[in-house]
């Protein structure tokens, strides 16, 4: 069974200064960005004085940095939030869930793209042309993988997911983050509005549902990691419109809304059909359970009744 669903609430003892301010799910939302900015550019500096960020650098040292840069920045900040502001223990990533749900998370990651990739062949758009067996694959999967696993979970639905469904309630909470994560990836090569759009429904809806029903990053996580890595590594397609080269030496063809286009399987019409068949079994899961969390003047309202 999952943890309580709302992981964190003001003390009693705070004003309603605090409760308007540093305690709010905004305050808490702007306190995350600033610091994770500010660490960023901290981070960046200290790795490239490290000399593993920079013209000629080779591109597993450079791999590392970006890694360095990804889990300090978001993984520093998210501690800070959660022990100074919220001062709680950080269960939502708990090393005990690491076996029991993070490798379900990256089977399940696994075994979406590879249904995708499986429908988009048996439909005639994708095509593998050769092995690459010597291809450099660690890069790819310290930053595209783990790094992206992480740092994405943690700012999507650790901070964002998170706060806004202790205010606003579940149903906001599933638009406002799984917009912002589709707009994050707007600017990305070849992207497009519909993309975007693919994204936030596929991969936003489907990842915040998978937090709220276990109440832990570590699935989430690794669907996440998985997702980009078989997608890229192994078989060889962009990932969110980033070029990839993986064991696989693939190409697609057919219609954008079918194959992906430029973007990658990310954004074709089988990725986001599997993935919200997913999405609908989670939500299927969590109204069965009661866990649907109304916004916070409800809760209130319902206590005081």
């Amino acid at each position: 069974m999952p943890a309580s669903p709302i992981a964190f609430t003001p003390p009693a003892t705070a004003t309603t200064w605090q409760r308007w301010t540093v305690f709010s799910p905004f305050g808490r939302i702007v306190f995350f960005a600033a610091l994770f900015f500010v660490l960023i550019k901290l981070t960046s500096a200290a790795v490239g004085v490290m000399g593993l960020m920079g013209p000629g650098v080779p591109p597993l040292s450079r791999a590392v940095g970006v890694l360095i840069v990804q889990l300090v920045s978001a993984g520093v900040a998210y501690a800070v939030l959660v022990k100074a502001i919220e001062r709680r223990p950080i269960r939502e990533l708990a090393a005990t869930d690491i076996g029991r749900l993070g490798v379900p998370g990256l089977l399940l990651g696994a075994f979406l793209m590879s249904a995708t990739v499986l429908v988009l062949w048996l439909a005639g758009s994708y095509h593998v042309t050769g092995t690459n067996p010597s291809v450099n694959w660690l890069p790819a999967v310290l930053t595209t993988g783990l790094g992206a696993g992480i740092s994405e979970e943690i700012i999507t639905r650790g901070v964002l997911f998170r706060a806004v469904e202790e205010g606003l309630g579940t149903w906001a909470a599933l638009a406002i983050s799984a917009l912002f994560f589709g707009a994050a990836h707007i600017f990305n090569p070849g992207a497009t509005l519909w993309s975007s759009l693919a994204i936030a429904i596929e991969a936003g809806v489907l990842l915040a549902l998978m937090y709220h029903v276990t109440r832990s990053l570590w699935p989430c996580i690794g669907l996440h990691a998985a997702w980009n890595v078989m997608q890229g590594t192994v078989y060889g397609i962009p990932v969110s419109g980033t070029e990839a080269h993986g064991w696989l030496v693939s190409s697609r063809s057919g219609p954008d809304w079918l194959s992906g286009g430029v973007f990658g399987a990310e954004a074709s019409v089988v990725a986001l059909t599997l993935c919200s068949a997913c999405s609908a079994l989670l939500l299927i899961v969590a109204i069965r359970r009661g866990t649907i969390i109304p916004p916070s003047w409800k809760r209130e309202h319902a206590s005081v009744a």
